[in-house]
């Protein structure tokens, strides 16, 4: 039963023995050079509104001692999460931020190249990170190595987040959906309605989870300056 549930997520589609399933997340490829060769739409001036908005939080977050652009290197993060997230409500779309291999792929590089070039460049600043400040002398040992753990988890709790909040919308959605057949006329219509709101709330889901991505790996970059 488990293994039926789950394998909705992975339909294993391929041509050939060669897998098509990844190919979902370039599609958005195949859409944005059009956009260049067109006037300036609504969706152009939206999108530009969201762009300008993410750029100044984001320059926030990172503070004065930032580098400069660093931020859209974040506002490229989002989007490419928001657009996979987004993917993944349509029918017969392999969902690729529904899986571990993908949203590790995102979070461990960006982690590690943060704890790099802290340690490499600012190791003082970094060993500072590691005892808050006002810790009594007794509980120094302990505050490091709890600072050691929760640092070192820092891209598992990335990626398991973004990979649950998704998986989990989309397992209510099939379960619900395949109890549809066997019911009556009257609760079939309440059925579609929940589905309705569940969909809904997963477009609100895949907007916040790619903000919060996006936030919190601003926020772990604003460590190590």
């Amino acid at each position: 039963m488990m293994t039926n549930l789950f394998s909705v997520f992975d339909p294993l589609t391929s041509i050939m023995n060669l897998s098509l399933n990844w190919l979902s997340t370039f599609l958005g490829l195949c859409l944005i050079p059009i956009t260049f060769w067109f006037l300036p739409s609504r969706y152009n001036i939206l999108w530009n509104n969201i762009i300008t908005t993410l750029h100044k939080e984001f320059k926030t977050l990172i503070g004065s001692y930032g580098h400069p652009g660093s931020t859209f290197m974040f506002i490229s993060l989002f989007s490419v999460i928001l657009f996979n997230n987004f993917l993944g409500l349509f029918p017969y779309v392999f969902t690729s931020s529904s899986h571990l291999s993908m949203t590790l792929s995102l979070a461990l590089p960006l982690w590690l190249s943060f704890m790099i070039y802290g340690w490499i460049n600012h190791t003082q600043h970094m060993f500072a990170h590691l005892v808050p400040q006002g810790t009594p002398p007794v509980l120094m040992p302990f505050m490091v190595c709890i600072e050691t753990i929760s640092n070192m988890i820092r891209p598992g709790t990335l990626a398991v987040r973004l990979a649950a909040n998704m998986i989990a919308g989309h397992l209510l959605l099939t379960l619900l959906g395949n109890t549809g057949p066997s019911l009556s006329t009257s609760i079939l219509s309440m059925l579609i309605i929940a589905q309705i709101a569940l969909l809904t709330l997963e477009s609100a889901v895949a907007m916040i989870q790619s903000y919060v991505f996006a936030v919190l790996t601003t926020l772990y970059s604003s460590e190590v300056n």
